[in-house]
């Protein structure tokens, strides 16, 4: 009896260890194997997500940026600053085009002084100006100072510009038979030469006039007129007589009109006189500038010549041909079209011609300038 009892609590002693120790230790070394496991694995996966969000850096999108390509579609869109404060050469200036032709350039305004003018041709790309020397739709007359010379001259030779013309007063009419309108007409045009020659200026732009009578009658009057003056008034600036668009009775919108002014001046004046080209008027006096270029020349070249030719003043038209209308437009836009200004700008003829733009200038007084000489020197090159 004493040894039955023994051997049962024996077995059940061991078969509580048996039962016990497999329960405890299995799963826990379960568990440290799986916890090892997982961790590197999250840790591994969130680094590469990481690196792979910030390898990509903002800069590739900040370089195209930087440099965007000038077109002339970006200048008609920008708004310029006002006169007098573009640096040469910034941003979209024409200088940044290469342009190795005469001298290039347009009307500046002499707002604030004569000596304002030349500080404004850099800003719009010009190596030729024109200008008024005095108020054109009014009769008073002043001679220039000494001071105002000084400090125009100071002005210009600081700039590009190596051709500098003026254009007269519109109320000039040296074919008038009036002789109170003829006298203060002759009056005024000798002023107008007086202050040109002391600022040194190259030319000045003179309308023909009105004979408002009879046609050769006031052919003859003009030649008097400006005989009278070139012979009182000397110095190096040329006289260039502008061909007209041929509205009422002024003068000198034919080829032939033209030549017979300048033919009945003195021997020893004709090297003072010269010829301003206007395509504007040209095309709306009947010259088909835009479909008969090559006649044109040949014709003006025949009665006029080349060698009278001081001046070109780049107009595209509002009004069409033999319209007689004086409607000047931006270059390409009007009903003469880029075609003949691409031939101007590299026709061999024309070469060392000077040319002076007189198209709306717009409402800042630069962005259509700029805009237009850009154009033109591109034409130069064969753009």
């Amino acid at each position: 009896m004493a040894a039955k009892k023994t051997g049962t609590k024996t077995g059940a002693a061991r078969t509580k260890a048996v039962v016990t120790k497999p329960i405890g230790k299995k799963p826990a070394a379960k568990a440290v194997v799986k916890k090892a496991a997982a961790k590197p694995a999250v840790v591994k996966k969130v680094v590469v997500k990481k690196v792979v969000v910030k390898k990509p850096a903002p800069k590739p999108v900040a370089k195209p940026v930087a440099k965007p390509a000038p077109r002339e579609e970006a200048v008609a869109a920008v708004k310029m600053p006002k006169t007098g404060v573009i640096p040469v050469g910034a941003g979209m200036s024409p200088y940044d085009i290469p342009y190795y032709g005469a001298p290039l350039g347009a009307h500046l305004s002499t707002a604030g002084g004569i000596a304002t003018a030349p500080p404004r041709a850099p800003d719009i790309g010009a190596t030729a100006m024109q200008l008024f020397t005095k108020q054109a739709n009014q009769w008073k007359e002043k001679p220039c100072t000494d001071a105002e010379v000084k400090t125009f001259r100071t002005a210009l030779a600081a700039t590009p510009v190596t051709f500098c013309t003026a254009h007269d007063s519109y109320l000039i009419n040296l074919a008038s038979p009036d002789p109170v309108l003829r006298a203060k007409s002759i009056e005024s045009f000798e002023c107008e030469m007086r202050r040109s020659n002391a600022l040194g200026l190259d030319a000045v732009v003179s309308h023909p006039g009105n004979f408002m009578d009879h046609r050769a009658d006031g052919i003859a009057r003009n030649a008097d007129a400006i005989t009278q003056v070139l012979e009182r008034v000397t110095g190096p600036t040329r006289l260039l007589m502008e061909l007209t668009a041929g509205q009422g009775t002024v003068i000198g919108s034919t080829f032939e009109e033209m030549a017979d002014l300048l033919g009945q001046l003195p021997a020893a004046l004709q090297d003072r006189v010269g010829v301003c080209f206007d395509t504007a008027h040209v095309y709306a006096s009947g010259y088909d500038l835009a479909n008969d270029f090559d006649g044109v020349m040949t014709r003006f070249s025949d009665v006029v010549g080349f060698h009278r030719l001081g001046l070109l003043h780049l107009n595209d038209s509002k009004a069409p041909l033999a319209s007689k209308k004086d409607r000047h437009e931006l270059i390409g836009l009007g009903s003469i079209g880029e075609g003949a200004f691409r031939r101007i700008m590299t026709d061999q003829r024309f070469a060392a011609v000077p040319k002076v733009l007189e198209t709306p200038k717009g409402d800042d007084m630069i962005t259509n300038d700029r805009r237009m000489l850009r154009k033109l020197r591109a034409f130069a090159g064969g753009r």
